[in-house]
């Protein structure tokens, strides 16, 4: 989910390595930030991170939809970092919020529905793939 909203020119020239837990389930990630390039390893912990987040996956999800916001989660004691706090401030500045509706290609962005131009049961046409 991050390395998607992450905009890897900005990320350029950072390197930081990220124990993510999340107890409710027992899961386990490494993040890595190198090459501006943000991967994860489930299953596996590094040995000496620059940063542990414990939040529970439930907890994790909500901020993922837009529920709520990560330092809200952090205010309310429901996630806890322990080490460089910075490496979180870091991978904050590289990431971007979209809306889902974006142009995978030129063409393809579906119309804006207005309410003059269509009734209630009126399909809105659907994005054409072929270009054109």
């Amino acid at each position: 989910f991050l390395g998607i909203r992450m905009v890897s020119k900005k990320a350029d020239g950072m390197k930081f390595v990220i124990n993510l837990v999340t107890p409710d389930n027992d899961e386990k990630f490494v993040v890595e930030m190198s090459n501006a390039t943000l991967t994860n390893i489930k299953g596996f912990q590094a040995e000496n991170p620059d940063l542990t987040i414990k939040i529970n996956r439930s907890d994790l999800e909500a901020v993922m939809m837009g529920k709520t916001k990560f330092d809200d989660q952090i205010s309310a004691g429901k996630a806890k970092l322990m080490g460089n706090r910075e490496v979180y401030e870091q991978l904050k500045t590289v990431l971007v919020n979209f809306t889902p509706d974006f142009e995978i290609m030129p063409g393809t962005r579906p119309n804006q529905l207005t309410k003059s131009n269509l009734n209630v049961f009126e399909q809105e046409e659907l994005a054409r793939s072929d270009g054109g």
